[in-house]
């Protein structure tokens, strides 16, 4: 499903839509449905080319059958050496860092890669001014962070928009298993207690051979397809508004940089089963019963799978401290922050001894006053 090539300068098409009055190059506006000059303020409204509703892909299909031309895209990309994400290029620049992890990439260094055609996307919503302004207060409100990161985050650019890759996959499930069902019950202890004899109920569990079957639907089980994100945080950046999603269009990218998925369709729909797993596994156990549960085996069977391509809106930092990479992302449709932080070891040490002098002074008064 990839198909890459070297760059060269006339590999070097980025989506360009000028401006009727000045001839600069249009920028789509978040929370708008505009792309805007931002040097005049003229504004081209983006008017959807495809109405069509947006439709889930047969998964077979598309493991079994070469992907149709119509279904594929090419994209200039650059890959970081050092984080190994592929994200697409600014137009005319040579330089410039890698927004995962803030290494300097050269431009030559591209290709241009064929990749599955996203379906569908969220656009930006929140602007870079306000994604800042709630970076800046989550860096805040850390305890114990260094000096460096408080003075990297006066530095508005810094963050940087990016439509992150992600796969959706439905799916109807059917699992067979087998286990056994713990049942309480209690018996009568006799024992001696300070001479005498007493009585107590004591719980046991009677556990009884089961077997069985569940069977349940997924819908939309979402999964980054990148490697260049702490999955996590990824994670707790949702819930994601999918009722506004909007057909694919290109226009919506410009001003942006878009990862190429590294994660790829199959590699994907493994990762969307360990996401199911879990939910099955309760279905199981609510099947067996009884006060407690035991789940021996569990088979289970995938079919009508089908999934969706689309690109999430993150603003993203980048952000080194001593030798190690921290990233903070910002939710580009509901302005939620997570990040993963660095902490000042002098910072903690001399809060510890604060605390220790506070303690010693008073019990120094205490000792003076008795």
């Amino acid at each position: 499903m990839s198909d890459e090539k070297i760059f060269n300068e006339e590999h070097n098409e980025t989506l360009e839509t000028k401006c009727h009055d000045c001839g600069a190059i249009l920028n789509f506006a978040p929370g708008t449905n505009n792309l805007k000059c931002q040097y005049c303020g003229a504004e081209n409204e983006i008017v959807p080319e495809d109405t069509e509703p947006i439709e889930e892909l047969d998964f077979d299909a598309y493991i079994k059958e070469t992907v149709k031309e119509e279904d594929t895209m090419q994209v200039a990309t650059v890959k970081c050496t050092a984080c190994g994400a592929s994200s697409t290029l600014k137009p005319n620049i040579s330089s410039d860092e890698c927004p995962f992890c803030g290494t300097p990439i050269i431009v030559q260094g591209g290709t241009m890669t064929s990749i599955i055609k996203p379906k569908s996307l969220l656009p930006f919503k929140i602007t870079q001014k306000e994604a800042y302004e709630g970076f800046r207060r989550w860096i805040k409100k850390l305890w114990f962070a260094p000096t460096a990161l408080k003075k990297y985050a006066l530095q508005a650019d810094k963050l940087k928009g990016m439509y992150i890759p992600f796969w959706t996959y439905d799916s109807d499930t059917y699992t067979k298993y087998s286990g056994a069902r713990g049942t309480y019950y209690y018996v009568t202890e006799t024992y001696t207690e300070g001479g005498q004899t007493k009585t107590r109920q004591v719980r046991k569990i009677r556990w009884t051979p089961v077997s069985g079957s569940v069977s349940h639907f997924f819908d939309d089980i979402l999964i980054v397809a990148s490697h260049s994100l702490p999955i996590k945080k990824v994670n707790k950046l949702e819930p994601w508004d999918f009722e506004n999603l909007t057909n694919f269009d290109e226009r919506f990218l410009s001003g942006f940089q878009t990862e190429t998925y590294q994660v790829d369709l199959k590699e994907g729909f493994e990762q969307a089963k360990k996401v199911m797993e879990s939910t099955i596994r309760n279905l199981v156990r609510r099947d067996i019963g009884g006060d407690e549960q035991r789940i021996y085996s569990m088979n289970t069977q995938y079919s009508n799978i089908t999934f969706k391509h689309l690109l999430l809106p993150i603003w993203i930092s980048a952000y080194r401290f001593k030798k190690k990479v921290y990233r903070f992302l910002v939710n580009g449709r509901t302005g939620e922050v997570q990040g993963e932080r660095p902490y000042s070891f002098w910072k903690i040490f001399f809060f510890i001894l604060g605390i220790l002098a506070v303690i010693a002074i008073a019990l120094y008064f205490f000792g003076v006053f008795e």
